[in-house]
């Protein structure tokens, strides 16, 4: 009985013997063939895999027979995912697989906004990422502000409140300027009187991504992000160094130039970035006033980065900033006689400061501390009136993180001020004010389990000026498969009033009463937001990534600019405004295309004192369309259509409908170079070719709102090289 026994035992251990084989795959770059080093190749079924070596070669040992999945992963390509019947034919020959670039970056970007280590796709709250060559793209069309680049993002509008002299404001999913917040770096740097000009100052060639949150984010930067937050990431230094340079010109005859430079040596890095930014008197409508201003800017934004410790690090970082911005009549400004001309001079200096300290307690916990300041003067000249003003502000945090297997927690303590001191202007009622924010706040992000993550936040504000405010947050997200999420979130916030508006910009602050804090109590705001997002793949070349938003957000009591006779004052009456919508995006690839396909329908309406009311300059309906094509650093070619529907205006009129379309190019010359040209709004939509931007006279103009373009067709192009 042994004897059988024993036999028994070796033959089933010889057939083991036999039905395992070494299996071999070499992966590659579809575009170039050379091996990639460091790719995963993994059989899911049984959890065997192996890392390719310096000639892309994986070896997995001793594969039982049959049938596996088959998953190639490389950050930055397409994760490829085949099943194979083992042994396979011809197994002593390596099979080899080729990898192409990932068109989905966004999921390999690591999400700064809210403070986790965590990718895109792993976050509740719902961020959207402008990142590597997309931002490089949209970099290419508008290399001197940034503008261009949110504008053509899906629920966000950048609404003009200056028809002369360019000056723009962020609208998201409808709502005012005021109630989003920009970020650099997670520091709040552009609000109240120094949000005017923001956009048209920031120009984006030192950046390494955009995030974007729609929606109430009030628990790590305070309750004034309640249409949501706009966090502008600088790029770091990293090993090798970097000197790179653009050089743009416009058919409008505008010229920009950057430069930047990063270096790391030892424990110190450093990154520079300096850019001069110039615009020529432009009137594309010959009505005599100025489409494009005549601008000079100047930007400097050094950093220092050190690894004091291991354990431990400091940024340091500069910013200096300088325009002189006229806008008007265009015959005044090219310097001939005009009796009463009308013009809009306006002249701006900026210096900020930012520092962040960030101390490894132990391999869970970090101690961090921030800080920023900031200095505005801007001055804003219109023919016998001048406003002008200070504004100091500053930012202050300490928060502590910790980080486990399926829970991270932050809190902390922070600090906010806020400080303007009017120069000129309104004499016998300056605007001044004072205003000081403290505040505390903690929040959670737990893995309930494989297909559950929880992130909830509480955050607790003071005023002295307008009192306490408690502000809850929750998101959830749901992951039932790699290709279906869900996430719902939702929270309160809050917007202390101040006179800094895009209606009191659009007067030049001229006639307006200050804001007296014993009269008036804050905008609070509640919303939330339902997030899909879906992945289908058909066959080996045709794939779709589709996004839908549903959207809702209510703020009671908003405060209203109102004329009362020849002046204007801020009054709050009893009611809401609210907006409700939603957003579709779709990206379909197919072989070396992209289309990118997105609609919004935001329905906002104010309601005050029992009188229901459209909000004005809102386009109800959005739609952007983008179809590209792309050979990997070679070359890329993009066609653009975006859709505005009708918006209601101040005055009582409906605006016209439009389309604006847009051709888009760049080709590279290996890494070191490449040439870009763009034809901007080729159909030349003007609101001066369907509707009328002003009444009155020439030099006495009563602006109307503006809610189309009024630049019209502009050709950009130049060059982009990198000497280091």
């Amino acid at each position: 009985m042994l004897k059988y026994l024993l036999v028994g035992i070796s033959l089933f251990i010889c057939h083991l013997a036999y039905s395992q084989t070494d299996y071999q795959a070499i992966i590659i770059d579809k575009d170039s063939g050379d091996p990639l080093v460091g790719a995963t190749v993994l059989l899911k079924e049984i959890s065997l895999g192996a890392v390719s070596d310096v000639n892309g070669l994986a070896v997995l040992e001793q594969v039982p027979d049959g049938t596996f999945t088959l998953e190639i992963r490389y950050l930055g390509y397409e994760t490829l995912r085949i099943k194979r019947t083992f042994p396979v034919s011809n197994s002593e020959m390596p099979e080899e697989f080729s990898l192409d670039h990932s068109e989905e970056e966004m999921e390999e970007l690591i999400v700064q906004s809210n403070r986790s280590s965590r990718v895109i796709e792993d976050v509740p709250t719902r961020v959207e990422i402008i990142a590597g060559e997309e931002l490089s793209e949209k970099g290419n069309m508008k290399p001197g502000d940034i503008r261009m680049l949110l504008n053509e993002s899906t629920g966000i509008q950048t609404q003009q409140t200056s028809a002369t002299s360019y000056n723009s404001s962020i609208r998201i999913q409808g709502l005012d300027g005021k109630y989003t917040q920009l970020l650099r770096d997670g520091l709040p740097l552009y609000a109240g009187y120094s949000s005017g000009l923001s956009l048209m100052q920031i120009a984006p060639m030192d950046l390494a991504q955009v995030e974007v949150i729609k929606g109430a984010s009030s628990t790590l930067y305070g309750g004034g992000a309640i249409a949501g937050l706009v966090n502008l990431i600088s790029k770091s230094p990293q090993e090798e160094p970097e000197l790179s340079v653009m050089l743009n010109g416009t058919s409008a005859l505008g010229l920009d130039a950057s430069a930047f430079y990063s270096a790391k040596k030892g424990k110190i890095g450093t990154t520079i970035f300096t850019s001069y930014n110039k615009g020529t008197a432009y009137d594309p409508a010959d009505i005599g006033l100025t489409a494009i201003p005549k601008f000079d800017r100047w930007t400097i934004n050094p950093k220092l980065f050190w690894d004091i410790h291991p354990n431990s690090s400091l940024i340091l970082g500069l910013n200096l900033m300088k325009e002189d911005r006229l806008g008007g009549n265009l015959d005044f400004i090219q310097g001939e006689e005009v009796s009463s001309p009308y013009f809009e001079k306006n002249t701006t200096n900026r210096i900020s400061t930012s520092l962040n300290y960030d101390l490894q307690l132990n391999e869970a916990t970090q101690f961090q501390v921030k800080n920023s300041y900031s200095y505005y003067d801007r001055s804003i000249e219109i023919p016998d009136f001048l406003f002008s003003g200070k504004q100091y502000s500053s930012f202050s945090e300490v928060n502590i993180s910790s980080k486990g297997n399926q829970s991270e927690w932050i809190g902390g303590l922070n600090l906010w001020t806020d400080q303007f001191v009017q120069k000129e202007g309104n004499e016998n009622s300056p605007l001044d004010y004072n205003l000081n924010t403290y505040g505390a706040f903690v929040q959670n992000l737990w893995n309930a389990s494989e297909q559950w993550t929880f992130e909830t936040g509480f955050r607790l504000d003071y005023q002295k000026e307008y009192g306490v405010f408690p502000l809850p947050k929750l998101s959830a997200m749901y992951k039932p498969t790699d290709a279906l999420t869900f996430r719902l979130g939702g929270g309160l916030g809050y917007k202390s009033p101040t006179v800094f508006t895009e209606d009191a910009e659009r007067i030049h602050f001229q006639y307006i009463s200050p804001i007296n804090p014993d009269l008036f109590e804050a905008e609070k705001s509640s919303g939330a937001n339902l997030d899909l997002n879906y992945k289908v793949a058909f066959g080996e070349e045709l794939s779709l990534v589709a996004n839908t938003l549903l959207f809702y957000t209510s703020i009671q009591n908003p405060f209203l600019l109102t004329p009362t006779g020849n002046n204007y004052e801020f009054q709050q009456p009893t009611g809401n405004l609210e907006t409700k919508g939603l957003e579709l995006n779709m990206k379909w690839n197919y072989k070396d295309f992209k289309l990118f396909v997105g609609y919004t329908l935001a329905d906002v309406h104010q309601q005050y004192n029992d009188i229901k009311s459209t909000y004005p300059l809102v386009a109800k309906h959005r739609i952007n369309n983008v179809l590209m094509y792309e050979k990997h650093e070679n070359f890329w070619i993009g066609l653009e259509a975006y859709y505005f529907s009708p918006q209601q205006l101040n005055d009582g009129v409906e605006g016209k409908s439009y389309w604006i379309m847009g051709l888009m190019s760049e080709k590279k010359f290996g890494e070191s170079f490449s040439i870009f040209l763009n034809f901007e709004n080729f159909l030349d939509t003007r609101q001066t070719r369907f509707d009328t931007i002003y009444t009155g006279s020439i030099s006495n103009p009563e602006f109307r709102d503006i809610y189309a373009p009024v630049d019209g067709f502009v050709i950009n192009g130049g060059i982009k090289f990198r000497i280091l």
